[in-house]
């Protein structure tokens, strides 16, 4: 099977954009997890990328996107949403329905026919983009939660693209997937992909165990790694694709000289303190108020270590208009502010708390002066911070505390100390084992996850999603060989 384009589709372009002071429509390259992922995948494959530009209908881009497509390496599509189709769809459905539903909070869902109704629209409005811009030999790739309807919609308007989906958050339980009122049309949805791809064993058997207990399909051919379902009419496969990071593009940031400079001045203000960094956007789900309480009992406990440790905390803003973050941005600083009365003093501050975006060179500069990386959620797909700081680690002297309850775990045991984030003694323990661990310890598990990262990196995970959507087309049209082909390649995950 031969894809001539691909076609990224998520819920936001890679973008940002921004009304100048002369009236002029400006428009950069954005951060995060899913841009850092996708966009070395276009640079150097080619191809169009689809989605909310970040302006709403009433605002003309006129050709603004095309200024942007060059420093991405790719052209752009722009989907525009209504305050309204953002407000349910986005802030309603997406991250107040499927978001806490998927990281197992059932109780900050709020299901209002409203939200789903406008996520069904929105659903549709991608989809009719889709088929007004692609190609009969495209390969539509569609990212994340936000459109998990896509393929059936495109289904419903005629069009016989291929299509694959990427799962990158968590994929519930069936006992909490089943308390979402719209669980059997979500399904339903989802086997309309030709490839649904997940992050971790746990999501693909979670899927799985809905498939059997909701749907009327049932699954065959299980390698351990692919599985092929028969739905009513047709057939979809699924698989486990651990997302990854470019390490090349951390590692030449983190030895840059600007850098450097700004790592050594962080260990200096330091005063000869150890350094413990998180570094987490705002949500309920990265478990940081369960940090703070496992570093306030590693301070109760290990007394001889105060004035010798230091925690920074970095929180990148998000989702603020939701109730739920406002709440969890409170009681972090409120812990943070409690710990530091407790335990400082005029020599010594427990924590120091940014609440802020960071860039990049910044971001890498507090990964490289990090001694200890303390990344702790009680839920998550993958955690690329995990990754990123060991990319960052081009002296192999850091040391990675990581929950068992984040995707990257299974990539990472061994040579990570896995914790379990609602366990507040352990962690504290384990800050302590990190404090106290012996150098050529701490260099041999940092070598090892970085080359964990550095062989499984964010090339990787495209070339085996797209490897494994072309032999799944060339199986479903006969071809034994590349069936074969596919199941060996997805074997040695």
């Amino acid at each position: 099977m031969y894809f001539r384009r691909v076609v990224v589709v998520s819920n936001r372009l890679p973008l940002t954009t921004n009304r100048e002071p002369n009236g002029e429509l400006s428009v950069k390259p954005s951060s995060g997890g899913l841009v850092t992922a996708l966009s070395p995948v276009l640079r150097n494959s080619g191809g169009l990328w689809l989605g909310w530009p970040g302006a709403t209908t009433d605002i003309h881009l006129d050709g603004t996107l095309d200024k942007a497509g060059p420093q991405l390496g790719c052209t752009f599509e722009p989907v525009l949403l209504s305050e309204k189709e953002l407000n349910e769809y986005y802030l309603g459905f997406s991250n107040q329905v499927l978001w806490p539903l998927f990281h197992d909070f059932p109780e900050y869902c709020k299901f209002d026919s409203d939200y789903w109704h406008a996520y069904s629209e929105v659903n549709r409005k991608f989809a009719l983009a889709v088929a007004r811009i692609s190609n009969a030999d495209d390969y539509i790739w569609v990212q994340d939660y936000h459109l998990l309807l896509l393929a059936r919609e495109l289904r419903d308007l005629g069009v016989k693209l291929q299509t694959g989906f990427f799962l990158h958050t968590p994929f519930p339980s069936p006992e909490i997937f089943r308390g979402l009122p719209w669980h059997i049309e979500i399904m339903n949805a989802l086997l309309e992909y030709d490839l649904i791809g997940f992050q971790a064993q746990r999501d693909m058997d979670n899927f799985i165990q809905c498939i059997e207990q909701i749907t009327v399909a049932s699954h065959y051919q299980d390698t351990g790694k692919l599985i092929m379902i028969n739905g009513t009419n047709r057939q979809t496969g699924v698989g486990i694709f651990p997302i990854s990071i470019d390490l090349s593009d951390f590692e030449v940031i983190a030895m840059s000289d600007e850098v450097q400079k700004v790592a050594n001045q962080l260990r200096q203000e330091a005063k000869n303190c150890r350094i413990i960094l998180g570094v987490d956007r705002l949500d309920y789900s990265k478990g940081i108020p369960l940090r703070l309480r496992a570093y306030r009992t590693f301070l109760e406990r290990f007394k001889s270590l105060r004035g010798r440790v230091t925690m920074t905390q970095i929180v990148v803003p998000s989702r603020e208009q939701i109730p739920e973050y406002q709440a969890v941005k409170a009681e972090i600083e409120e812990l943070v502010g409690k710990i530091n009365e407790s335990f400082g003093d005029e020599n010594w501050l427990p924590i120091q708390y940014m609440y802020r975006n960071l860039g990049r060179p910044e971001l890498v500069a507090h990964y490289r002066a990090a001694d200890i990386a303390l990344v702790t959620p009680v839920k998550d797909g993958m955690n690329l911070v995990a990754k990123e700081y060991c990319a960052a680690s081009v002296d192999n002297d850091g040391i990675l505390i990581l929950s068992e309850l984040a995707g990257a775990a299974s990539q990472m045991r061994g040579n990570a100390l896995l914790v379990n984030p609602h366990d507040i003694d352990e962690v504290a323990n384990v800050i302590h084992q990190a404090y106290h661990m012996p150098t050529d310890e701490r260099r041999t598990r940092m070598r090892r996850l970085r080359h964990s990262v550095s062989t499984r990196d964010i090339h990787w995970w495209s070339n085996l999603f797209l490897q494994s959507a072309r032999w799944y087309q060339d199986t479903i049209d006969g071809d034994v060989s590349a069936h074969e082909s596919m199941l060996s390649y997805a074997g040695n995950l």
